[in-house]
């Protein structure tokens, strides 16, 4: 536990991405086999589930600290984070204990079915022999809550330094339902056939944001033009005689969508498609919104109702495998082509289409047809180089999004909590209002878009202007102003003010303007019947 400590502090403390990968490489290049799986799959959200509640783990600390449960709790509103907290109160260890990471994991899933007793003695002595980051580690582990600021690409960028193998073929062999109780180091990562798994998709290729206009992009000719779906990105894969269904965040989804089984009526072996998800009802020349779409994403099983008003489709924009071969080296223009040749032969009733591409004479005929991408329940454009190969991950070049100017509000902060990781001493996640009449009422939270500089001087303020606590959550005196930007909004009956926002984040702390300025429900409401 002792090394994962050091790697996960070495992480959490530095935010150059080139230090961050030294660390990486250099623990996958000392750890033994075991830690090193599961440092993968604790990096890539396979966590172990929560074996205490955390309402017994504040009862135990307050107890082991000799402190009353309200001091605690105190605490824990000004740190922000129970399992830091819990490692700040408790006293120092005596002893220590040696047991790698990979150990400490099989204690906490085999104490998950036993007694509270059990699980307490288990607790107490793991937090007399862990100090500091360890304890503060395995806090984390305890409640399933482990999260550590490391991308799958930073990652294979790391394994690639310490095993000397291609980091397009590592992001590969990381894919797919894998999980340390079903696999070694050596099957994930060294073996020959470790992409043998039939579900297995491929890397994501990721398109950079266009800032400016596309002018500067080269001839005209050399781009294709599509929308830029509000879906969920998502691969089809046909191997096998089976289908599955992969999102762009690795999470196995094919239960999900049944509607698509039809596709292994028409869509031969060893063939995988790349597309957007979109719920798309019979002759609407529109897809839903994504808020139709959100009804599906968390149903691991879906009623006929659901099939029903909300169905599925897959807009396919590219050719990945073909004929089981990998074509992602070719040309966008031959994908494009044997992808056109596919959609041909598929019935117009299947939930699978083709996206289409516009035509355009000019970049400035492209900007006009961009401005209606909201009409067409679009975020925007994608731009492809005819002769851009499918890479992985986030590459410049060959791919951007050219997507709408956010939508903006400008609202009151009311409430405030604390951040986690190396924020957690900073206030970072607010929420807003909006006026209705002289009432203040919240209507969205965001918590990324000011600078560390900005975070710390409202945290400051903060702590002086708080009226109320519910726990970690501060209600604070209404008095400043944030620009929100967004990038849609919804009709929506779980919130009080009955809208939901699209990545709300805040644009600009608007400190020269006075709440009275800020926007009210009915601008909103104003909103909702332009872009809802």
């Amino acid at each position: 536990m002792k090394r994962f400590a050091q790697l996960f502090t070495a992480i959490d403390q530095s935010t150059k991405t080139n230090t961050k990968v030294a660390a990486l490489a250099d623990y996958f290049e000392q750890a033994h086999d075991p830690d090193r799986l599961w440092t993968i799959a604790l990096f890539s959200g396979r966590r172990p589930k929560r074996a205490v509640t955390t309402t017994k783990l504040r009862e135990w600390a307050a107890e082991q600290a000799g402190i009353p449960l309200w001091l605690f709790e105190e605490s824990y509103s000004i740190v922000g984070d129970l399992a830091e907290t819990i490692a700040l109160v408790l006293p120092a260890t005596v002893t220590h204990d040696d047991k790698p990471l990979s150990d400490w994991i099989k204690s906490l899933r085999e104490i998950y079915t036993q007694p509270e007793d059990a699980r307490k003695d288990f607790v107490l002595k793991a937090w007399a022999t862990l100090g500091g980051t360890e304890r503060f580690i395995f806090n984390k582990l305890i409640t399933g809550g482990f999260r550590v600021g490391i991308s799958q690409k930073l990652m294979t960028r790391a394994l690639a330094r310490a095993t000397d193998k291609p980091e397009a073929e590592l992001a590969h062999r990381l894919m797919g339902n894998w999980h340390p109780d079903t696999t070694t180091w050596h099957q994930l990562v060294e073996a020959d056939d470790a992409s043998a798994d039939a579900s297995r998709p491929y890397p994501f290729y990721l398109a950079y944001g266009l800032e400016s206009s596309p002018d500067d992009l080269g001839e005209l000719s050399q781009w294709r033009a599509e929308w830029k779906w509000d879906g969920i990105r998502g691969q089809l894969i046909r191997r096998d005689g089976q289908y599955f269904v992969w999102s762009r965040g690795e999470e196995l989804m094919t239960d999900r969508f049944p509607e698509l089984a039809r596709t292994v009526d028409f869509i031969p072996d060893g063939t995988v498609l790349d597309g957007e998800l979109l719920v798309w009802p019979d002759g609407q020349p529109t897809p839903a919104s994504f808020n139709t779409l959100q009804a599906r994403i968390g149903r691991k099983t879906v009623p006929k109702k659901l099939l029903a008003d909300a169905p599925v489709v897959l807009h396919a924009y590219d050719l990945l495998e073909w004929q089981g071969q990998d074509i992602r080296t070719r040309p966008f223009s031959e994908r494009r082509a044997l992808l056109e040749k596919l959609s041909a032969v598929v019935p117009a009733e299947a939930p699978l289409r083709i996206s289409p591409q516009l035509e355009f004479s000019s970049w400035e005929a492209l900007a006009e047809i961009r401005t209606t991408a909201r009409e067409a329940q679009a975020e925007g454009l994608m731009l492809k180089r005819v002769d851009s190969p499918y890479l992985a991950g986030r590459k410049k070049g060959d791919w951007w999004k050219w997507k709408l100017d956010p939508l903006t509000v400008d609202a009151v902060m009311i409430y405030a909590q604390s951040g986690s990781g190396r924020r957690a001493n900073l206030f970072t996640d607010f929420t807003f209002a909006v006026w209705d009449g002289n009432d203040l009422i919240p209507f969205t939270k965001a918590y990324s878009g000011l600078t560390d500089a900005e975070f710390r001087k409202i945290t400051a303020w903060v702590r002086k202007n708080t009226l109320e606590r519910f726990g970690p959550v501060r209600k604070v005196t209404p008095h400043h102003v944030f620009e929100i930007a967004f990038e849609g909004i919804q009709r929506s009956t779980r919130h009080k003010s009955g809208v939901a926002l699209r990545f709300p984040r805040m644009l600009r702390w608007r400190q020269d303007k006075p709440i009275q300025e800020a926007n009210s429900l009915d601008d909103l409401e104003d909103m909702l019947r332009i872009y809802g």
